[in-house]
């Protein structure tokens, strides 16, 4: 099985950034049957999400010597869903584009951090002994990833050439899009085993959702299970979440596509971020290892570079100190998931921009909007 021709169409316009702005909106908005896909159930109890009693102060954006406000951030930006929790409590909830608080959103590379947070909890519960063990403890990979320790391969440092270029049909990103099309058991770490390295793992850093990917396969034989189960089993079944999410998988019975392709709610996207800002706290359960945000939400060095990225969790690049220590989920065309521990704040950010480019900056300035908002509602 594969692919049909027709929503492979559909997929190279999304990837092309080609897509008319009310086409995208519908392509973000409902599973497209790309790929195959798995079901994250939920619990049988929702938990109501706290109102604060007063909402969003007026903002003040200030980008690049431009000044903007909230109304300018949603128009200008495409927003389709804003959620912004502080203590755990709603300030704000806004919907546009068409969509409402049933539409299960494709999260794009939110994705990766909800992995790397499970990744997380495995650790905790020993299924994972150590970051520092090397992957071939866990999938037999050949290549350059015989050398890859699981800590490098959370923060994409493997060392293996890569170009990740959404729009160009000759890039790394796309010729793994072609391998991904054919629902093949396996293909995903065959073709990422094959790839050369630039440098020794460790060395260097690049942006690689090809090896996000290889975070299900090292998942699913370290804990027995697919990814989108455990997900369920540790984390949508216990939070309150309102809906079943969803997952892509590499062929129907095959791994978790860990680095794209989940669908849920705005507010359950939420509630994962309200999770991750409590240190992995579920009532008195703690399913995260101590001092986790401190290493998967900071920055590293190789040499004298410091590279803004943590365990698949972006450092905001914006020198703001009202954004010290947070850190996101990001996604083509806009997606975030904005945690500053600081200021106890929790933003979702779901968006139909109009092209995929890696962190575009033709519209107001994410970081620049995540800092207002961590000002205003300081006072």
């Amino acid at each position: 099985m594969s692919i049909d021709e027709t929503k492979r169409s559909q997929l190279m316009r999304f990837f092309d950034g080609t897509l008319l702005p009310d086409e995208l909106v519908a392509t973000m908005s409902a599973d497209q049957g790309w790929f195959p896909s798995r079901v994250i159930r939920r619990g049988g109890e929702v938990r109501a999400l706290k109102r604060a009693p007063s909402g969003l102060p007026p903002l003040a954006i200030q980008d690049h010597g431009r000044s903007f406000d909230l109304y300018d951030y949603l128009s200008v930006n495409r927003i389709a869903g804003l959620l912004v929790m502080k203590d755990d409590a709603v300030v704000a909830e806004h919907y546009g584009l068409g969509i409402g608080p049933e539409t299960q959103w494709n999260s794009c590379s939110l994705a990766k951090s909800v992995a790397a947070t499970l990744v997380g909890i495995a650790l905790k519960e020993g299924a994972i002994e150590s970051l520092d063990d090397p992957v071939t403890r866990y999938m037999p990979l050949g290549g350059v990833y015989a050398q890859v320790s699981i800590r490098q391969l959370l923060r994409l440092a493997s060392g293996v050439r890569w170009r990740e270029d959404y729009t160009d049909p000759t890039s790394d990103r796309r010729q793994l899009l072609d391998i991904q099309c054919r629902w093949e058991e396996g293909g995903i770490a065959r073709h990422m085993a094959s790839l050369p390295a630039a440098t020794p793992a460790g060395e260097s850093w690049v942006y690689n959702t090809g090896e996000s990917y290889l975070i299900g396969l090292l998942m699913q034989n370290a804990t027995g299970m697919n990814l989108a189960d455990y997900c369920s089993e540790k984390l949508w079944s216990r939070l309150g979440m309102e809906a079943d999410a969803s997952w892509w998988s590499e062929s129907p019975e095959g791994m978790t596509i860990s680095g794209s392709g989940m669908h849920a709610t705005l507010r359950d996207y939420g509630r994962f971020g309200q999770f991750v800002l409590d240190e992995g706290r579920i009532g008195d359960d703690r399913l995260l290892p101590d001092n986790w945000n401190a290493e998967a939400g900071a920055a590293f060095n190789i040499g004298d570079k410091t590279i803004p990225y943590g365990y698949m969790w972006w450092i905001p690049v914006l020198p703001d100190a009202r954004l010290a220590g947070s850190f996101q989920a990001e996604g083509i065309y806009g997606q975030h998931i904005h945690i500053n521990p600081r200021e106890r704040l929790v933003v979702v950010v779901l968006c139909a921009r109009s092209k995929p480019s890696f962190r575009q900056r033709l519209e107001i300035n994410d970081d620049a909007f995540f800092a207002a908002l961590a000002d205003a509602l300081q006072k």
